[in-house]
C-alpha cells in the first residue's frame, strides 16, 4: 500500500481524548485543531485524504487540492461536501453511520426527562436556600406528571428515532411517528396530528431541502400548550425564532436543543431571548459525542479509508 498524506481539519470538533495515530498506518497525518476558511486551500494542497467534520468543502477551498482522492466525514450529514464539485472531480466522499445512535438517544431522553420533571427548578429552590428556609419537606410545584400518563411523537423514526422510541415505550409513553414509511411497530401519522397529540415531541429527521424548516410557526401552532419540543437533529429543521417566540408567549411547555442553524450559537440567535427561562435547556452539539460514540466514528473512519485504498466501495455518498 502506497502512503498517503491525510489531513484532519477540525480534530477539536471531536474532543481532545481521540487518538489520531489510528490512521498513521496509511501513511502521513496532520493534525489541525481547527481550520479557518481561508486556510483550508492551503492545509489540503499535498492531501489525499481529508477528515472533516463541519468545514465546508467546495469548489472555493479545495481549487487547489490537485491529489484529493477521498474526504472522510466525521459525521452521518454531509450537508457542508459540495457533492457535485466531487463528481466532477471525481473525489470520493464516505459518511459514517450508526455510531452515534445509542449516545443521542441516550441525550434526548435525558433532556425530555429533565423538563418533564422540572429538574432545573427544582434544582435552583434547593440550591438558593429557598427549600431550607421554607420549613416544608417537600416542594411539589411545578407539577409534573408520570410518563406512563404521556404521549411522545417521534418526528423522523431512522436509527436513533427507533431507539428513542423504544426507551420512551420502555418508560410507559403511548407513541406516535411521523416517517415517509409507515412502520409495523409503531403508529405512524402525519405531522400535523401528532403536534396536536403529542405531550413529548423529539426531532429526529436529516437536513435537506424537504425537511428544512419544516416544524414551522404553522407546526408549532398545532402543538399544546404544554407539549415538550426536543431537537436532536438539525438546527435548520425548525423555524427558530417561531419556536423562541412560542417559548416566550407560553406557546410550549418546555424546549430543549442540542443543534443550532448557526454553530456556535450566534448572539443574534433568536434562543438568546429565552435562554435563561427555567422550562428551556440548550447543550452544545454534544449528544452524539459519549466517548464510546466517538471511537466507533474513528474506527468507521479507518474502515472507509482501507476499503477506499482496496478499490471497495464504502459508505460513499458521491
Amino acid at each position: 500500500m502506497d502512503s498517503i498524506n491525510i489531513s484532519v481539519l477540525d480534530a477539536d470538533t471531536l474532543g481532545d481524548d481521540i487518538d489520531f495515530g489510528i490512521f498513521e498506518k496509511f501513511g502521513k497525518v496532520d493534525v489541525y485543531g481547527m481550520t479557518d476558511v481561508r486556510q483550508v486551500k492551503f492545509r489540503v494542497m499535498d492531501s489525499d485524504v481529508i477528515i472533516v467534520n463541519k468545514i465546508k468543502l467546495n469548489r472555493e477551498t479545495l481549487g487547489e487540492a490537485k491529489r484529493l482522492k477521498l474526504i472522510c466525514v466525521t459525521a452521518t450529514g454531509f450537508d457542508n461536501i459540495d457533492l457535485e464539485h466531487c463528481r466532477r472531480k471525481g473525489i470520493a466522499v464516505a459518511n459514517v453511520k450508526g455510531y452515534s445512535t445509542q449516545s443521542v438517544a441516550q441525550v434526548t431522553v435525558s433532556l425530555a426527562l429533565s423538563l418533564v420533571n422540572h429538574i432545573p427548578s427544582y434544582d435552583k429552590y434547593v440550591k438558593d436556600y429557598s427549600y431550607s428556609k421554607s420549613g416544608v419537606q417537600n416542594h411539589l410545584k411545578p407539577v409534573f406528571h408520570e410518563l406512563s400518563s404521556l404521549t411522545w411523537g417521534i418526528v423522523g423514526l431512522g436509527d436513533i428515532g427507533t431507539r428513542v422510541a423504544e426507551a420512551a415505550k420502555s418508560l410507559g409513553c403511548d407513541i406516535l411517528a411521523f416517517k415517509r414509511r409507515p412502520d409495523p411497530l409503531y403508529k405512524c401519522v402525519s405531522l400535523k396530528e401528532l403536534c396536536r397529540k403529542s405531550d413529548i415531541i423529539s426531532i429526529h429527521l436529516p437536513l435537506s431541502n424537504t425537511t428544512r424548516g419544516i416544524i414551522s410557526a404553522e407546526i408549532i401552532s398545532e402543538m399544546k400548550n404544554s407539549a415538550i419540543v426536543i431537537n436532536a437533529a438539525r438546527g435548520a429543521v425548525t423555524d427558530e425564532a417561531a419556536l423562541a417566540a412560542a417559548i416566550a408567549n407560553g406557546k410550549l411547555g418546555g424546549f430543549a436543543t442540542d443543534v443550532y442553524s448557526e454553530e456556535p450559537l450566534s448572539a443574534s440567535s433568536p434562543y438568546i431571548s429565552i435562554m435563561d427561562m427555567p422550562n428551556v435547556l440548550f447543550t452544545p452539539h454534544m449528544a452524539w459525542g459519549a466517548y464510546e460514540a466517538r471511537v466507533r466514528c474513528m474506527e468507521e473512519i479507518e474502515k472507509n479509508i482501507y476499503a477506499f485504498l482496496k478499490g471497495r466501495k464504502r459508505n460513499r455518498v458521491d
